[in-house]
């Protein structure tokens, strides 16, 4: 998974929202997708701001999860 851009980035294309550019256009003139510019004007419109959201699998869901008891106890024997 790639890194989230900027907040930099971010807060650039707001202002150029808040001037009265559409979140495509916005996102054309900082060479960013068309659908990431319409992602962002959307969160921008939601909540104010365009945020990263959080990146990869949440805490206490992985695969091993269930077995966790299991290795606590190993772990424990040393």
């Amino acid at each position: 998974m790639s890194a989230p851009l900027p907040d930099v980035l971010r807060l650039r294309f707001q202002k150029l929202v808040e001037v009265g550019l559409s979140g495509r256009a916005a996102a054309l003139r900082l060479k960013l997708s068309p659908a990431t510019g319409a992602r962002w004007a959307l969160s921008i419109r939601r909540t104010g701001r365009a945020c990263a959201a959080p990146q990869g699998r949440p805490k206490g869901k992985g695969k091993l999860d269930p077995h966790r008891a299991f290795f606590a106890e190993i772990i424990g024997q040393d």
